[in-house]
């Protein structure tokens, strides 16, 4: 279970870290949103602990949780910041948080409170997405095209469990590199992390369509 902190301050951010591995999560840590972006690209969490005043801005905890969500990522995001004004609460919660820590705080509350958001995701991404031929195990994280299993990359595992949790939705090229790639200069990226898709299970996996890519159909 993967769970990204992002929190400028080491006094909290390197306590939460050593809790969290203590208890086998797999816990990585951001001091800044760059940073942020950057290991979201390597693996996407289950659960996101998100300081709201960064060194990008007083608010820009909310507006990153905003930005998740509107690429989206359904994990757990747990809020933890000095503000507990009932109008800071009530903004990160429609914002796309789902809980609000205010600090200080004990480390046992928290620690409760990401097993539970843990707990939810685990239920959720514990289901097999299955279209024609083609199984993806969320949990697993495995993907089969029929009987055979396929070995994806991470980055190219991403971006096809992305498309088989929202498989109506399109997605437009923007949001894709902002979700997954946010490091890359380029749509050249994305177009190769497409091609493997379509190389390595089938080309009717990924469909480009007038806008960006969705989730195909054989």
């Amino acid at each position: 279970m993967r769970v990204l902190v992002v929190e400028d301050e080491e006094g909290i951010l390197e306590p939460v870290l050593a809790l969290l591995r203590r208890e086998r999560y797999e816990a990585v840590g951001a001091k800044s949103l760059e940073e942020a972006w950057a290991l979201l690209a390597e693996g996407e969490p289950e659960v996101v602990v998100l300081d709201v005043m960064l060194p990008e801005g007083e608010e820009a905890g909310f507006r990153f949780a905003e930005a998740l969500r509107q690429a989206g990522y359904r994990g757990g995001i747990l809020f933890l910041t000095a503000r507990d004004a009932l109008e800071d609460r009530v903004a990160g919660l429609e914002l796309g948080g789902d809980d609000y820590l205010v600090k200080p705080f004990h480390l046992a509350e928290l620690l409760a409170r990401v097993r539970a958001l843990a707990r939810r995701e685990a239920e959720f991404k514990g289901r097999v997405f299955q279209r024609g031929p083609l199984r993806v195990d969320l949990a697993a994280r495995r993907v089969f095209l029929g009987e055979e299993e396929v070995r994806l990359s991470p980055k190219a595992f991403a971006l096809l469990e992305l498309l088989a949790l929202n498989p109506e939705k399109t997605f437009s090229r923007e949001e894709l590199l902002e979700r997954l790639f946010p490091e890359a200069q380029s749509e050249a990226v994305l177009r190769v992390y497409v091609q493997k898709l379509r190389q390595g299970l089938a080309p009717w996996v990924v469909e480009r369509v007038p806008g960006g890519y969705r989730l195909g159909r054989p």
